[in-house]
C-alpha cells in the first residue's frame, strides 16, 4: 500500500434550505394566520479520527466533498429537515491546513476526535418565525444561507514518543523488528526504509511506548539530497530521539563526525526538533574487534549505549535508558505545559 501523508482536498457545507411563506386556508379555520416553516440548517464536513489508519491514501482519490443541503420549510408549520453531515475518516497525527493561507484550523490526535472544517449554512426563517402580537399575518421569509467552503491541506505527523534518526543502513529498521512486533524492510543496501513505520515496545505489562522508524538521512537533506526533509515532520511529535550509528569498521573513521552531520540537518529544517532529548545508539558492535575504542565514544556522547541486534547485546540496557529519558522528557513537558496554562490564566 503507498504511503501519502500529504494531500489536498475541497470541503463545502450544505446550504440552508429556504423559509417558507405560507397561511392556512382550510376550511373552518378563517383564522389560520400564517403556517411556513422555518429550513433545515445545512450539513457539516466533519473530519474523525480512526486509530485504524495510517495513511491519507484514500483522500488522494476522492478530493472533493460536499454536505447536502437543508431542505426547504413548508406550509403547515413543517421545518425543512437538517442536510446530512459528511464524516471524514483520517489517521490520527492529522494536521489541518488552510490550503490559501497555511493557517492550521486544527489536529485530530485520538479515536473518535470529530473536527468540523466546513460547516453547513442555517436554514431560513419562515414567515410563522416572524408572528408577533403587533404583527398577526407577516409575510417575511428569509433564504437559506450558504455553507463553508475552502481547500485544505492535511498533512500526516505521526504519533510516537521515541523516533530513530540515522544515515541509511545504520540498523533503524533491524532495532525496530527486533524490540517490536513491527516488520520493517530490512535489507544490506541503502533507502531501504522508504516510508515511516510505527512498532509498540512493551518493556513489562506496565510499561510500553511507540518507536518510529523514518527513512533515513544523509548529507544535505534539508536541501533535497536523498530522500530529502519529506519524513523529518514525522519525528516533531516525538518526545525523544534515538541517534543510531553505525559501528565504522575504519578505524580512522569518526562517529562524530556522523552525529554532528545529522544535528545539523535537524538545525536546518527545525531548531525545536534538534533540541529533543537524545540518545546516541552505536549499533552492530558485533564487529567490533577493539572494545577500547567504544570506551573512547561513551566518553564523546552525554548519553550512549551500544548495541547489536543480532546478538542482543545492550538491547536492554538500551530500553531501560530509553524508558527513563521518556518519562524524565514527559515530566518536563508536562511542568511546561501547567507553566503555559499558569501564565494564561
Amino acid at each position: 500500500m503507498n504511503f501519502i501523508d500529504e494531500v489536498s482536498i475541497y470541503v463545502k457545507g450544505g446550504n440552508g434550505g429556504d423559509g417558507c411563506c405560507a397561511f392556512r386556508r382550510e376550511k373552518f379555520m378563517p383564522r389560520g394566520g400564517p403556517s411556513g416553516g422555518d429550513g433545515g440548517h445545512g450539513g457539516s464536513v466533519i473530519l474523525q479520527g480512526d486509530e485504524g489508519l495510517s495513511t491519507l491514501r484514500d483522500l488522494r482519490y476522492q478530493r472533493h466533498y460536499r454536505a447536502e443541503r437543508g431542505r426547504n420549510g413548508q406550509g403547515d408549520d413543517k421545518h425543512g429537515r437538517r442536510g446530512r453531515d459528511v464524516i471524514i475518516r483520517v489517521p490520527l497525527g492529522t494536521v489541518v491546513k488552510d490550503y490559501e493561507t497555511g493557517e492550521v484550523l486544527g489536529e485530530v490526535l485520538t479515536h473518535g476526535q470529530e473536527l468540523v472544517v466546513a460547516r453547513g449554512g442555517a436554514g431560513g426563517h419562515g414567515n410563522l418565525y416572524y408572528v408577533t402580537p403587533q404583527n398577526q399575518a407577516p409575510t417575511r421569509c428569509d433564504p437559506g444561507q450558504p455553507g463553508e467552503e475552502r481547500r485544505l491541506r492535511l498533512e500526516l505527523k505521526v504519533l510516537a514518543d521515541v523516533g530513530l534518526l540515522g544515515l541509511p543502513n545504520a540498523g533503524k529498521s533491524t532495532l525496530l523488528s527486533v524490540v517490536s512486533a513491527a516488520r520493517p524492510k530490512v535489507a544490506d543496501y541503502p533507502f531501504t526504509t522508504l516510508i515511516p513505520t510505527l512498532g509498540v515496545v512493551r518493556l513489562d505489562h506496565m510499561r510500553s511506548f511507540v518507536m518510529a522508524d523514518i527513512p533515513g538521512l544523509v548529507e544535505g537533506a534539508h536541501q533535497g539530497r536523498g530522500l530529502g526533509h519529506r519524513f523529518l515532520r514525522h519525528l516533531e511529535r516525538t518526545r525523544l530521539l534515538l541517534h543510531l550509528i553505525e559501528y565504522p569498521l575504519d578505524p580512522e573513521a569518526d562517529p562524530v563526525t556522523d552525529y554532528e552531520s545529522l544535528s545539523h540537518e535537524l538545525e536546518a529544517y527545525d531548531p525545536r526538533l534538534a533540541r529533543l532529548p537524545r540518545l546516541v545508539v552505536m549499533t552492530k558492535i558485533d564487529l567490533c574487534d577493539d572494545r577500547s575504542r567504544l570506551d573512547r565514544w561513551r566518553g564523546e556522547f552525554p548519553n550512549f549505549v551500544a548495541i547489536s541486534a543480532v546478538t542482543r547485546e545492550g538491547i536492554d540496557e538500551l530500553l531501560e535508558k530509553t524508558w527513563q529519558m521518556l518519562v524524565k522528557a514527559r515530566h518536563r513537558n508536562h511542568r511546561k505545559k501547567k507553566a503555559s496554562e499558569t501564565m494564561e490564566n
